[in-house]
């Protein structure tokens, strides 16, 4: 039987898969690419690509790993490596992409730490008519880097590395709640943004003591790090990480629970199955046939 498998690009959708540059950078109308595919981007993920998807006017179908929401202009999606992403645009979209290296990325924010935790996960910043203003002065931004990008200027990479830092914390901003955030060392903040990032590089199984091993800390301390971050254990956020993983399987791919078990390397189906159930309360197959999700080839 051939299986399904989820997309995985290394660099950009559709196109021939010739390992991009470490310094990589893009931007182009949403428009371009998508209108060659009939409007319709399949689920996929990209291994090493930032992704932001600034949408100006119409609507879409955002797909990530379970239920599709539909949102309209304006408004700005921020994806990082590894999330599931596909869309069904409507044919008067019209907006940006903008595609940046991870290497890209984590150089521009490695002193920023708080703000690297944010771009670290998937955001998507919708604007009422009272804040259309505040979409503007990002996309006033987005002409200044395109201007650059697209021109023979003097120190060009000094001042692309200021705009996106002009960007990045622009969105930071919006993003914020209006109540006083708590306050993190910045040694906390690095030691949790690595352990993210070894989360998703692992070959499990690894335990909590390896990753511990990895960042010179202790589990004990590496625990306290988690709950100062995001009020969770180790442990759990290793574990929500397979199971993401395990969700996107049994939505985009026909591998039946046993084989996913063995790809994500669990000695025993049924200890998968219980732990899955125990996350999700749904067993996987119970879960796979509530969020049937219609597969259209390309």
């Amino acid at each position: 039987m051939k299986h399904k498998k989820i997309r995985q690009y290394d660099g950009l959708y559709g196109e021939n898969q010739t390992p991009l540059p470490t310094n990589y950078i893009f931007l182009e109308h949403i428009e371009t690419r998508s209108k060659g595919f009939n409007w319709l981007i399949q689920p996929h993920i990209h291994v090493h690509l930032f992704q932001l998807f600034f949408i100006e006017s119409g609507s879409l179908e955002f797909q990530t790993d379970t239920t599709p929401q539909r949102l309209c202009a304006p408004c700005i999606l921020i994806i990082p490596p590894t999330i599931l992403h596909g869309f069904t645009y409507s044919p008067d979209v019209s907006g940006r992409i903008l595609t940046l290296s991870d290497t890209v990325v984590e150089s521009i924010l490695q002193e920023l730490h708080t703000v690297s935790l944010f771009f670290n996960s998937l955001q998507i910043l919708c604007f009422s008519a009272d804040k259309q203003h505040c979409f503007e002065s990002i996309m006033k931004q987005i002409v200044q880097i395109n201007d650059e990008l697209f021109t023979d200027q003097v120190e060009k990479q000094a001042m692309l590395k200021v705009y996106f830092s002009q960007l990045f914390l622009s969105l930071y901003r919006l993003a914020l709640h209006k109540k006083d955030q708590p306050k993190i060392e910045d040694l906390t903040l690095k030691h949790f943004r690595t352990f993210q990032k070894n989360i998703r590089n692992a070959e499990y199984p690894k335990s909590v003591p390896q990753f511990a091993e990895e960042l010179a800390v202790s589990p004990v301390h590496l625990n306290r790090i988690c709950h100062a971050v995001v009020g969770k254990s180790a442990s759990l956020l290793v574990k929500e990480y397979l199971m993401e993983q395990a969700q996107k399987y049994l939505l985009h791919t026909s591998y039946s629970v046993s084989e996913i078990s063995y790809l994500m390397r669990f000695e025993y189906p049924n200890y998968f199955a219980k732990l899955f159930k125990k996350h999700t309360g749904l067993s996987p197959k119970e879960f796979r046939k509530m969020n049937v999700y219609e597969y259209r080839p390309d």
